[in-house]
């Protein structure tokens, strides 16, 4: 655990640094990172040992009480925020808030504007679902040599805007693996194979809730039989509940508050001699 400050100027502490995060390339050490959407998801990447989390900015408050010593990175989606001073004082905010780094999809130029301002920038490479309207819908990347060296460039691009890590989506293991020994870029591998410095996967693939997960995704759980049985004895209690309500049952005299032994004549005396 490392002992530091938080961009707030507040004393804190750190499973991981961005020293840290660096020092893993070429290391044979490799971390988990996952993006937990709600308190109890946080809660489980806390207590299962998940070692790097990423929530949206609006989580990052009761994210950072939740999980006070975890390396935190939070995001804005491509159009959360329109020009480049909304951007800049949205990252400030979260960084103040205790976000160890801030992801973006923006330009380069606004990854560098972050960058100058010393906030660690995360990027986005590969298969960036947002953009895919580009190039040809949702497909795996770098499987030739040609796509494998404009993946090399965009890293450099990204180097010189002084990005700090990247979440590189559908690539090539091979592409991967070798463009990771070129580069000072952090890598989290989502669907990027073996060859990233840490391996990212969203929750509801891990704990099996997607209905059709991508080929990437593997379920190490089984919670959407969970779900749907949850659904079914929301639907039922609902049910029974307004049928016992509508039929003048509910509430039960056990659920009922009522008044202490003769205060209910008293009351009616008191009526009436209104």
């Amino acid at each position: 655990m490392r002992d530091t400050y938080t961009f707030g100027r507040k004393p804190a502490q750190r499973n991981y640094t961005i020293d840290d995060l660096r020092a893993l390339k070429g290391s044979g050490r490799r971390l988990t990172m996952c993006n937990p959407g709600n308190e109890v998801e946080i809660r489980a990447c806390v207590d299962a040992g998940i070692d790097l989390l990423t929530v949206w900015d609006s989580q990052m408050g009761v994210a950072r009480e939740l999980a006070p010593t975890h390396f935190m990175g939070t995001a804005m989606t491509w159009s959360q925020y329109a020009t480049p001073d909304e951007i800049l004082r949205a990252a400030i905010r979260c960084m103040e808030q205790g976000a160890d780094m801030y992801y973006t999809l923006r330009s380069y130029d606004i990854v560098e504007m972050l960058a100058k301002e010393g906030i660690p920038v995360q990027g986005h490479m590969g298969l960036v679902p947002t953009f895919s309207v580009w190039s040809g819908g949702l497909r795996a990347y770098g499987r030739t040599a040609d796509e494998a060296m404009r993946i090399y460039r965009t890293f450099k691009c990204y180097e010189d805007a002084g990005c700090f890590a990247v979440e590189i989506e559908c690539v090539a293991e091979e592409t991967l693996r070798h463009l990771n020994e070129k580069t000072s870029i952090v890598t989290f591998s989502l669907g990027s194979g073996n060859a990233g410095d840490a391996i990212f996967l969203f929750m509801s693939d891990i704990c099996g809730e997607a209905e059709s997960p991508p080929k990437h995704a593997h379920a190490f759980g089984n919670l959407a039989p969970l779900h749907q049985k949850m659904y079914q004895e929301r639907v039922a209690a609902l049910k029974k509940f307004h049928a016992e309500s509508t039929e003048m049952r509910f509430p039960y005299p056990e659920q009922s508050i009522m008044m202490h032994a003769g205060e209910e004549e008293k009351l009616l005396e008191a009526l009436d001699r209104l």
